[in-house]
């Protein structure tokens, strides 16, 4: 196991989304993330007694999350988990890795070869790089030093899950996240049901 994190800045943070919406969150960073990257949480809401605090992991998207491209889900989602999580109480964590990992060029890159027939996991293999090169330690760094040591997870994603388990998380719940399908997206999504098991129910 990895030594823990602790706390470096706690900051209180207006957040505004484009359809309104409006939450105050704490803004949390670290010391000893075992990525050296910066990493942020957000704290919203506060859990009931008893309750279990709802978390997700959200990888930066810049294309997505800034600039609302529509060739993915990770804006609506991101707005999405913002909401629920404030309603339940818990923790957003804002991981930095963008393309699941492989950084905001090469992503790029995928989305020319994606442009040319692949689908987003055989153009990061033809890119010679992983199809998801995303590790979760740091996340329960985080958690550890946040301390969280039972979540509700809000994920279509197993290996979230799984990662958080293996690294001593107690993962007491996954809970779904919605469905962002759009004609521009939909490839991408079926392309993560089939290739890693997200739990997404798309129409046929």
């Amino acid at each position: 196991m990895h030594a823990p994190a602790t706390v470096r800045t706690r900051v209180t943070i207006p957040l505004r989304f484009a359809d309104g919406y409006r939450v105050d969150a704490d803004a949390v960073t670290f010391h000893g993330l075992v990525d050296g990257l910066e990493h942020v949480a957000l704290v919203l809401g506060t859990p009931s007694p008893g309750d279990t605090p709802l978390v997700r992991l959200h990888s930066e998207c810049l294309t997505g999350d800034a600039f609302g491209s529509a060739r993915c889900d990770c804006g609506p989602q991101l707005r999405e988990a913002v909401e629920r999580i404030a309603d339940a109480g818990g923790v957003l964590l804002y991981l930095r890795q963008e393309g699941r990992g492989i950084g905001l060029y090469n992503k790029l890159d995928a989305y020319a070869l994606q442009d040319g027939g692949l689908d987003t996991y055989a153009a990061n293999t033809a890119l010679g790089l992983p199809e998801d090169a995303r590790d979760y330690a740091a996340a329960a760094q985080m958690l550890g030093a946040l301390g969280l040591g039972g979540v509700d997870l809000l994920s279509n994603n197993p290996d979230k899950a799984a990662q958080l388990r293996g690294y001593g998380v107690d993962v007491r719940e996954t809970r779904a996240t919605g469905v962002f399908a759009s004609g521009s997206n939909l490839r991408y999504l079926r392309a993560k049901v089939e290739h890693t098991g997200h739990t997404i129910e798309l129409a046929s």
